[in-house]
């Protein structure tokens, strides 16, 4: 095997490519994502998990409390649920009582704790909250897939395995925050631990702890239901279970305020693409491992199962394409460079979201190339603006970075149609109409393409060896594009290089850019603002991790599902 200095030679795509909305719509997990980077460390580290405390009625309703023990710290999913009225149980932002809510708790609570919680974390946003919480989140069951699990329990069998198809999870998260939201613990407190160091590893630790709760809940309610008859979940079908999520346009400012965070999140994705592409030969059994894991995510693919009209057109082509890559691996691999090869082929035959399949699929098999890089994927902070550069090297900047932008009439409404802002009652960002609703006046600096484009303008006015200082003090307004233009040199990877005001745009494609690398599968499209998805679906359970789980659970199939035969895939 050449040194990683070598593989790493082979060019990264350029952001020009991989930034673009359309294909980061088309984004899928990979070895890098967040979820799979915490179970790996969970399961080396063999971390311990217990469930600490279990004060629930025969409905499954009360406080719960589950530890995960790692090396030096303990962490604990502090659980409250309860019945609410069906006409109160929505995903939007606006409720105000959810099935269940919880608090990542740092270290082991007390009684004195727990009571406190009970009071405050049911409140969610208008509860209190200390630096002893590091993340507060809530969820809504399932209700069709929880009741169907707990009656067949109950009368000692297993759920209908097509039943779990259609659903995936018992219960859906509508929020995860972390990070100091509302009094909870600051990123600076957790930054430096090694096992929450990659970005968020908490939020990521406190959703497979819920997962733990919800497959707690329906065995206890099965045999509070069905006495001696019930039966617990058996590991397939527990492992198959995962957690929803209802995710919105809170996402997209994340995306445009942390440019060098996600620019490190790419680069490390790319990195790890040219280093497998950088491999000059494949074995037999490098090629049969790969046919294989073609043939599990065909049938992965085959229960991914959405009402979106243009999804199921997308996910129809994606089989196309998991068949036609199939069918081109007999000969295609038997070449040099086999997997610059593959690469190449998914990129002139296939579908944005064939290609970027494509690109999960070649990192899967080689973490020994690829999970190093998840070191890498953290940021310390902004960038530092550099007030003595000239004028000149700044609109080369511009150039290089925003051509996207300059080519965009600004002045046609089309290009300036949406705007974006928080609500005023729940400090939630929402996509308004320009020209259609008031509040422009209030609008979030989301503008990237618009402002570039008038800085551009700005600077071509101006002597080219003026520095950057003398400019903005006659143009303080462009400070912070000046700011964003010069970390683009060292973080190309870090903007977005479409429009965010434009006719048309789809958050949606922001969204499921962030979600592919938290390491979510299935994205169910409600609308071009939200999505559900499914999170740690096909996961080992937290005693498989205790015991050193050895194996990756990318593309699960459902229960009873037969075997994959090398090459065969049937969907």
């Amino acid at each position: 095997m050449p040194s990683l200095e070598a593989l790493a030679a082979v060019p990264l795509r350029p952001a020009d490519q991989v930034m673009r909305l359309a294909r980061m719509g088309a984004a899928f997990q990979t070895r890098l994502s967040f979820m799979r980077q915490l179970l790996r460390r969970m399961s080396s580290d063999r971390w311990r998990f217990e469930r600490v405390r279990f004060d629930v009625d025969d409905n499954g309703f009360g406080a719960s409390v589950y530890a995960a023990h790692g090396p030096e710290r303990s962490y604990s999913l502090v659980s409250f649920t309860r019945d609410i009225p069906p006409e109160e149980r929505t995903d939007r932002v606006i409720a105000k009582v959810w099935d269940g809510t919880f608090s990542l708790f740092d270290g082991i609570p007390t009684d004195e704790d727990i009571a406190r919680l009970a009071e405050n974390t049911p409140r969610q946003e208008a509860g209190r909250f200390r630096a002893s919480e590091l993340v507060l989140a809530r969820g809504n069951k399932s209700l069709r897939l929880f009741e169907h699990v707990v009656e067949r329990l109950s009368r000692g069998e297993q759920p209908d395995a097509e039943v779990l198809c259609d659903v995936g999870y018992l219960m859906r998260t509508t929020a995860v925050y972390g990070s100091g939201k509302f009094g909870c613990a600051d990123r600076l407190k957790i930054a430096e631990r090694p096992e929450l160091a990659a970005p968020f590893q908490a939020e990521m630790l406190a959703v497979y702890l819920i997962r733990w709760l919800t497959i707690d809940l329906v065995n206890h309610v099965a045999r509070c239901r069905g006495g001696d008859a019930a039966v617990s979940l058996d590991p397939d079908h527990a492992r198959y279970l995962g957690i929803g999520n209802s995710t919105g346009l809170g996402m997209v400012p994340f995306l445009v305020k942390y440019p060098e965070l996600i620019h490190n999140w790419v680069a490390a994705r790319e990195t790890a693409l040219a280093r497998v592409r950088a491999i000059a030969t494949a074995s037999d059994a490098d090629i049969a491992d790969f046919v294989g894991l073609i043939g599990r995510a065909r049938r992965h693919v085959g229960e991914w199962r959405v009402e979106d009209a243009a999804q199921g057109q997308r996910i129809d082509r994606l089989k196309a394409d998991l068949s036609a890559l199939a069918d081109w691996c007999g000969e295609g691999l038997k070449t040099s460079h086999p997997w610059d090869a593959a690469y190449r082929f998914a990129e002139e035959a296939f579908s944005p979201e064939g290609q970027e399949l494509t690109v999960s699929l070649l990192l899967e098999e080689r973490g020994d190339l690829v999970d190093d890089l998840g070191a890498t994927m953290s940021a310390n902070g902004a960038f530092a603006l550099d007030p003595a550069m000239a004028l000149g090297n700044l609109k080369d900047l511009i150039d290089t970075h925003y051509g996207w932008a300059l080519g965009i009439d600004y002045d046609d409404p089309t290009a300036q149609e949406r705007f974006w802002y928080y609500s005023e009652d729940k400090l939630e960002p929402r996509l308004g109409e320009r020209f259609k609703e008031p509040g422009a006046e209030r609008e979030m600096p989301l503008s990237v393409g618009r402002d570039a484009a008038r800085l551009f303008a700005a600077v071509q006015a101006r002597d080219p060896a003026e520095p950057v200082a003398d400019f903005l003090i006659a143009h303080p307004e462009f400070r912070h594009m000046v700011r964003r233009v010069q970390g683009a040199a060292v973080a190309p990877y870090g903007e977005i290089r479409d429009n965010l005001l434009a006719a048309g745009v789809r958050p949606l494609d922001v969204l499921r850019f962030k979600l592919a690398f938290f390491g979510v599968s299935k994205f169910d499209p409600k609308s071009d603002l939200w999505t559900r998805v499914n999170m740690f679906q096909g996961a080992p359970l937290p005693l498989e991790l205790a015991s050193g789980w050895d194996g990756e659970w990318v593309f699960p199939v459902r229960p009873g599902a037969p075997p994959t035969t090398a090459g065969e895939g049937a969907l």
